[in-house]
């Protein structure tokens, strides 16, 4: 059967025009939070109106950058997978490009877990089989690719590589795991290695690094299995590294804020908070209240919101880890943040949230979208934007816009969008 993975575009805003870029996974800082504040506070009741359908993205879970007027994304198809970019006024195909000849397969689906990395005129892309490739935007050639494997001593997990690498100054950063290295960085311009992680030799997972400055020293902070950890980005060396009871699969990314960092994970693991100062951080709190399998979690205005495998949506304070409120009355899904609301995505529907106790656990319907297919579909709010993607294959975007991509199983999903 010929791949079908629809990208759906739904316009949440007055223009595609005036978007901020939203250049790598969960936005420019890695928050989650959406530069754009003219995205709308409600839905027509029959949902935005669809502005185009993109038909040939492909099997995968990869979400969505937007930069310059270019979409990317990425799609298993034709045997292999590859990087696409799209127009995202028109979802006219610009270019396609495969990074890697085989189709990463398993009973959880098929195809790309990563979101491509945009720097400069550059794109970095990883493939669930674990090449990591440097793309030209202007056309897709390939500049260069290695294997996160066979060079750079990496054991691929069960379900393949999910991270979204990192790029910084002239590095870009990814998490191949093993022996050589839990993390390494590589010449952007190149490929050529500069540093692995020697200190640090845990075996990868599925999160994805984050960058800040704390005390005067840039560092990029990675979750694995057992171990939350800081290193330089310019040289691998480790700054610091914590206990983590990881269990299974390690998926949602890091928090920093001032001078602390969250973490959670599903499987019954739930969240710690730690706060930083030398080679050990101090454990400030742990809870299984906020335990968040897959679809993140967000900061805004000091408090936390994800979905929680054991209590539903969940509000907690983030420096205290104290239970604002719970929810269980509609589904495990994804959050983001726009200034006018926060919003929950629970396959098609879009709930806001607030961090004040209401009657109703502080939450209310700000509207909905109906998929062409089921989906679990992890949105992600930026520069309009709010795009999403999920663990059976399908994918959604917002920007301005609403892209939305869906699939079932095997079955690749369609693409559609459309204006408010």
């Amino acid at each position: 059967m010929k791949p079908l993975r629809l990208l759906t575009i739904l316009a949440l805003s007055a223009s595609l025009s005036h978007a901020a870029d939203w250049p790598q996974w969960r936005g420019k800082d890695r928050s989650d939070h959406s530069p754009d504040a003219s995205t709308l506070t409600k839905w027509p009741d029959k949902g935005p109106q669809q502005l185009w359908i993109y038909k040939d993205a492909g099997l995968g879970y990869s979400g969505f950058s937007i930069v310059g007027g270019q979409l990317f994304t990425m799609g298993a198809m034709d045997g292999g997978e590859h990087v696409i970019c799209l127009n995202p006024k028109t979802g006219e195909k610009i270019w396609s490009s495969e990074i890697d000849h085989r189709i990463y397969e398993n009973q959880w689906g098929n195809g790309p877990r990563g979101t491509p990395t945009i720097d400069g005129d550059r794109a970095y892309a990883l493939s669930a089989g674990g090449i990591l490739a440097c793309l030209a935007i202007k056309d897709g050639k390939v500049l260069w690719k290695t294997d996160l494997v066979a060079d750079l001593g990496g054991k691929l997990q069960s379900w393949g590589y999910t991270e979204s690498v990192l790029v910084d100054g002239k590095h870009v950063i990814c998490t191949p795991g093993g022996s050589k290295g839990t993390m390494a960085g590589l010449d952007k311009m190149t490929g050529k290695v500069v540093w692995q992680s020697k200190d640090m030799s845990e075996e990868a997972q599925y999160s994805s690094p984050i960058l800040f400055e704390h005390g005067g020293q840039r560092q990029v902070a990675q979750l694995v299995g057992k171990k939350l950890f800081s290193v330089k980005p310019d040289s691998g060396a480790l700054i610091w590294q914590a206990d983590f009871p990881g269990k299974v699969a390690v998926i949602p990314t890091p928090i920093y804020h001032e001078g602390h960092v969250f973490v959670t994970a599903g499987y019954s693991v739930g969240c710690r908070m730690f706060k930083l100062g030398g080679a050990t951080p101090e454990l400030v709190y742990e809870n299984t209240s906020l335990v968040n399998h897959h679809g993140g979690v967000i900061l805004v205005k000091g408090k936390l919101f994800g979905h929680s495998d054991k209590g539903g949506w969940t509000c907690q304070d983030f420096l205290t880890g104290d239970t604002v409120w719970q929810d269980k009355s509609f589904g495990k899904g994804a959050v983001g943040y726009v200034p006018a609301i926060s919003s929950a995505w629970t396959k098609a529907t879009v709930t806001s949230l607030s961090s004040k106790p209401l009657k109703r656990a502080g939450t209310k319907r700000a509207g909905s979208h109906s998929s062409p297919r089921p989906n679990s579909a992890n949105p992600r709010a930026a520069s309009g934007p709010t795009r999403s993607s999920s663990t059976d294959g399908s994918s959604c975007v917002i920007r301005t816009s609403f892209t939305a991509s869906t699939s079932k199983g095997n079955d690749p999903p369609p693409v559609a969008a459309g204006t408010l």
